[in-house]
């Protein structure tokens, strides 16, 4: 996207640090070592710390406290361990937006990533690469908020209904926050089906070919967006989402409704 790479002229990217550098390129690995992403997360004891303290979170309900990485990955998951450590690299990355919240921000980000991963386990798709994808999905406004900073005002104008923010962004820009988010990604080596995903996120029935990652993070947004601001019940929250992309998802609307999370489940930042 020629407009997209111009827009991005003179933006300073940010930089990932070392240790999510190692961590992305055993993204693409089917199978991946104990220690190779142990030692990748180790070098950086500030990243080990934020770790311990989300594994002996509410979020995780564990038997009992994590005292080191080591038991962190045996207890979560050396998968969700090294998902929770991109997270983690991510939110440092980007400094705070002047006018924007970053709490809210980065709450709405967990939720989306949360809606993700429940999505993804309904519909066979892999719930480590969804939830990490549902994370970055915002990514891009931060870039947006970085170049124009009066912009963001606008684009987080009040009231405004699910999928507004994509709306008012490919109105006064050309292109969404998801496809600045792609582009990062693409930058930083992240594997091309996050890419693809992100940049469908809010238009998945207009990519070719078809993403069901891109569509499982904009059902997710949708609920994220739905669950922390209007507190919809479970029908009305349903029937406010896209038939089309439910049904591309093949998606039951009764299961939908009869199992949808509250989105509290997704949004403890204290990690972040």
């Amino acid at each position: 996207m020629p407009y997209l790479n111009q827009y991005l002229e003179g933006v300073k990217l940010p930089t990932m640090p070392e240790v999510a550098q190692s961590l992305v390129k055993t993204l693409n690995e089917d199978d991946v070592p104990f220690e190779k992403v142990r030692n990748a997360i180790s070098k950086d004891p500030g990243l080990t710390a934020k770790l311990i303290r989300l594994a002996n979170s509410a979020r995780f309900g564990l038997p009992r406290a994590v005292s080191s990485l080591d038991d962190a990955i045996s207890m979560v998951g050396l998968n969700q361990v090294r998902t929770l450590s991109l997270a983690a690299c991510m939110s440092d990355a980007f400094p705070v937006i002047p006018g924007m919240s970053r709490t809210e921000y980065w709450t709405e980000s967990m939720a989306c990533a949360g809606f993700s991963q429940w999505l993804a386990k309904a519909v066979g798709v892999d719930v480590q690469q969804s939830w990490l994808t549902g994370f970055m999905a915002r990514l891009g406004e931060l870039i947006i908020g970085q170049k124009e900073p009066e912009r963001v005002k606008e684009i987080e104008r009040q009231p405004h209904h699910p999928g507004g923010r994509w709306e008012r962004e490919t109105e006064m820009l050309g292109f969404t926050e998801g496809e600045i988010s792609a582009e990062l990604a693409r930058r930083w080596n992240f594997p091309p089906d996050i890419v693809q995903a992100l940049a469908a996120s809010s238009n998945p029935l207009a990519a070719k070919p078809f993403s069901r990652l891109g569509a499982i993070v904009h059902v997710a947004t949708l609920l994220a967006e739905i669950g922390i601001e209007e507190h919809k019940d479970p029908e009305d929250t349903i029937n406010t989402l896209p038939l089309e992309v439910l049904q591309a998802l093949q998606l039951d609307h009764d299961w939908l409704r009869d199992n949808l999370p509250d989105v509290k489940l997704f949004t403890d930042t204290s990690g972040l």
